[in-house]
């Protein structure tokens, strides 16, 4: 059967037969004699290659290949199955390859994405990652397959045009089009070769680099123009590109770096060398908080490192990812910390790191779908699955363990050896070890197996004796690991001790030591004093569950508010959320933590995710019975931090935001909608457009706002992102009517934009709608049946529709034992596909832990 999926066995096959050259490729998006101008394009592919002799074939996605050549030899196109065009019998040497074909755009995020915005402007942009250039043009589509690219592109001479060269005037070719010739690139994967094109508003700038001064623009579309603050993001990359042309010791490869935010983009960013783009969310049209400007920042950071991690050295195959991905999400915070030192800007990033990307590390690996770091992707499904919080957040959490054991200068030096070696190149895990170890002296084969090859989270406890004195006479730190991993591992471990002082919680001593196995005693804290609070993880070196003693605990819960360290504050609060997931505590202990302990935080991604997490304590981890009591309590709580937040502030802002999403009474419904009209505003509190649809939202689940006012607030935002907002607002409304509509666009529409798909998956399940949601338990065990078949127009659409679809429609809010064991039975007697399974086991996993949880909230 034909299919779109490539396996890692294939891709080696094919790598010993041929090894691709140089893409020379025209793609021409006016639509001039094509059926269907406004849906198709024409591409046009040269492709030279070596072959050592043998059979392989092209990767090519297109509704029709007009011509195919071998050498000039025409080949048979009643062989291409919509995904392969066979070359039979290579002989050995040089061949050319040229292809014809007819391409359709996306709306999906998915190949070349076509947008049209509420002012008749036009605007693409090229996804490639993971397989998904041969959507545009005909390729051999795997990462090893590295070759130079050229890129004309034929399109209305107006536009602007981007690729992975610099950009070009457009040659006028008659009746306003014009040929936009890029040069050649260096050597670089197929994945990160781009297409932007478009009406796009352009600032241009530059970047000193130590190749040289380049040209570097930022863009977006024209109607977001007034947001885009162009100097700010030129800066933080001007920065990036110092940081890391210091640290690497290699100077950036590519001759120039365009940055544009485009619309209905399914991730943040995409590393295209030299090109990169991002979501435009990243836009801010209303006031942001200094965790969200900063957030772009490591979004920013983030992609630059790629131009290394990836885009320079590439994986041979995805079984690495995380060679690309861990490594830009380590740089992109060493970066960060790196600016912090010398400009004194923002918050401490390891601990915005720690509060928030380390967070869904936790969460990911505890699941029964977790994966190693490095993991066995023996195919392209497996690959897509696998963008997840282990793959970031737990890999950089790694490597910042790594860092700990081997000392920066060691690690920095033994990745710019790794740069300059296989420069242009494909490697694999072994290799970067190979050049770590030479720099540092240390055989770090025993780190490979034990944090790389193996999943799982372990927890660590201190176990200790004092005398009458409160000195410690033995001192030891317990490691265990979970059933299904039981890897016991060796962690680099700060620990802090802390005594409460008129200053507050205050550091007062300090062990860093390595422990391993199942007990590891620590000699260096015999003889000092126990004080109030001792601390594993001080300074957030591992990556491990924490537990307390009753003691340090008890101190914590009384003085969460006087602890003033950031790391210490980090590691506490997610030690506590982590109690909390494991039903060890109450998660009525962790609302009254966070009431407490949020008004001296001082990280804005602590505010944002710790209240998140007293949100969810409060809803989906409350038992049904004690769920109004507990909201009541979170919102009087709120409503009392929000007084007491700094007028104009960001946690003042952050608090307001959650006292909107968690509003169901009617009086909390009713001070709300009074600020729609300016009335009881909380000083310098900013109701802005971002403000009013959260607020237009919360009201319609309420089912205080139906239709009328939803229509009424998008004519105030009568913007392409005001009706994915309203969008959202409406699969909200607790009517038959309304979610019947929601779930047909949501499941049945296969013409709904990707970012409109999402707004109204995620606005469809709500607590205090189980009568109008109940039906849709039925429904939700169809469509994931759908999903698996490929019916039902699912056979067409893309993994981040399916991936929202599963995600957001699953019937949380009426979770049982019944209900999971329903689904349960489903994967062991059904027929689901990879994707279907591990989305719903994800789903199902956390519909158990939230079933513990609620029946710890009764006791």
């Amino acid at each position: 059967m034909a299919t779109a999926n490539i396996t890692r066995e294939e891709a080696a096959l094919r790598s010993r037969v041929v090894k691709a050259e140089t893409y020379r490729v025209t793609v021409d998006v006016t639509g001039n004699g094509l059926a269907d101008p406004e849906r198709t394009f024409a591409s046009h592919t040269e492709l030279d290659f070596t072959s050592a002799g043998g059979s392989t074939h092209l990767d090519v996605i297109a509704d029709e290949i007009r011509s195919a050549t071998l050498d000039g030899k025409p080949l048979p196109l009643d062989e291409f199955d919509g995904y392969r065009l066979p070359l039979k019998d290579l002989s050995e040497g040089r061949h050319t390859v040229v292809v014809d074909a007819v391409g359709r755009f996306s709306h999906t995020g998915e190949g070349l994405h076509r947008f049209v915005d509420t002012d008749g402007k036009v605007y693409l942009y090229s996804q490639f990652e993971t397989a998904d250039a041969r959507r545009m043009y005909a390729t051999f589509e795997q990462p090893d397959q590295k070759a130079t690219f050229q890129l004309t592109v034929v399109a209305p001479e107006h536009w602007s045009v981007f690729s992975n060269s610099r950009s070009v005037a457009g040659k006028p070719a008659g009746d306003g089009i014009a040929r936009f010739e890029h040069a050649p690139t260096p050597v670089i994967a197929t994945y990160i070769t781009a297409l932007v094109a478009g009406e796009y508003h352009v600032v241009k700038g530059q970047i000193t680099s130590k190749a040289g001064v380049l040209p570097a623009s930022v863009a977006c579309r024209a109607s977001m123009a007034e947001f885009l603050d162009a100097d700010r993001i030129l800066t933080t990359t001007q920065r990036g590109f110092e940081v890391f042309e210091s640290a690497f010791g290699v100077p950036y490869a590519f001759d120039s770096y365009d940055q544009v935010f485009v619309p209905e983009f399914n991730f943040g960013a995409m590393e295209n060398a030299g090109c990169v783009t991002f979501r435009d969310q990243y836009l801010f049209r209303s006031r942001v908080t200094a965790r969200e400007l900063e957030a772009r920042d490591n979004t920013i950071l983030h992609e630059l490192a790629h131009m290394w991690f990836g885009d320079l050295v590439t994986m041979r195959w995805w079984d690495d990812l995380w060679l690309n991905e861990s490594f830009a999400e380590w740089a992109s915070h060493f970066a960060a910390d790196e600016i912090a030192k010398k400009y004194g800007t923002g918050a401490n990033p390891w601990a915005s790191f720690s509060n928030e990307r380390k967070a869904w590390a936790y969460l990911q690996d505890q699941l029964s779908t977790t994966h190693p770091i490095a993991a066995d992707m023996s195919d392209l499904e497996k690959v897509e699955q696998n963008f997840d919080g282990i793959t970031y957040a737990k890999g950089a959490s790694v490597l910042k363990l790594l860092v700990s054991f081997v000392g920066i200068e060691a690690f920095l030096k033994g990745v710019g050896n790794y740069f300059r070696k296989f420069a242009y190149g494909n490697t694999t895990l072994t290799d970067l070890l190979t050049e770590l170890q030479a720099a540092s002296g240390r055989d770090l084969s025993w780190f490979a197996g034990q944090w790389l090859e193996s999943a799982g989270v372990n927890t660590l406890r201190a176990e200790f004796e004092v005398d009458e004195t409160g000195t410690f006479t033995r001192f030891a730190v317990v490691q265990t690991a979970p059933e299904g991993w039981p890897t016991l591992r060796t962690h680099r471990l700060g620990i802090g001790i802390y005594a409460s002082t008129e200053e507050g919680l205050e550091r007062v001593d300090y062990v860093e030591t390595d422990i391993s196995g199942e007990r590891t005693e620590v000699p260096e804290l015999v003889g000092h004093a126990r004080r109030d609070v001792v601390l594993l993880n001080d300074g957030d070196l591992t990556f491990a569950k924490i537990r307390l003693d009753e003691v340090s605990r008890n101190a914590l819960v009384a003085g969460i508010d006087k602890l003033a360290d950031p790391l210490a504050r980090a590691v506490t609060w997610s030690l506590f959320w982590d109690s909390v997931r494991d039903a060890e505590i109450a998660p009525q202990e962790m609302v009254s933590l966070a009431l407490q302990g949020i008004g001296s935080e001082k990280d804005m991604a602590a505010i944002t995710t710790v209240l998140a997490q007293a949100a969810a304590c409060s809803g989906r981890f409350m038992a049904p019975e004690l769920r109004e009591t507990a909201n009541t309590r979170l919102v009087t709580g709120l409503a009392g931090l929000l007084k007491d937040a700094g007028p104009g502030s960001d946690a003042q802002l952050i608090i307001a935001k959650t006292l909107i999403g968690t509003a169901r009474s009617d009086d909390a419904c009713e001070l709300i909608r009074g600020w729609l009209h300016d009335e009881e505003v909380p000083t310098d509190l900013a109701v802005d457009t971002e403000v009013r649809w959260l607020i237009v939202a919360a009201l319609a689940r309420r089912g205080v706002f139906g239709e009328p006012e939803i229509a009424a607030e998008l004519e105030r935002d009568n913007t392409n992102t005001g009706a994915e907002r309203a969008a959202g607002a409406r699969a909200g409304i607790p009517t038959a009517e309304a979610k019947a509509e929601a779930w047909r666009l949501a499941t049945a529409d296969p013409d709904v934009p990707n970012e409109t798909h999402r707004s109204i998956a995620m606005g469809f399940i709500n607590f205090g709608q189980d009568e109008v949601l109940r039906p849709y338990v039925d429904s939700y065990a169809e469509l994931a049946s759908l999903i698996s078949r490929r019916e039902g127009g699912w056979e067409n659409r893309g993994y981040a529709a399916i991936g929202a679809a599963l995600r957001w429609l699953f019937p949380e809010t009426l979770v049982s034992s019944d209900l999971v064991a329903r689904f349960r039975r489903y994967l062991a007697e059904g027929e689901p596909s990879d994707q279907v399974r591990r989305l719903l086991s994800e789903r199902l996993d956390e519909a158990e832990r939230s079933l513990r949880v609620q029946e710890r909230s009764r006791h």
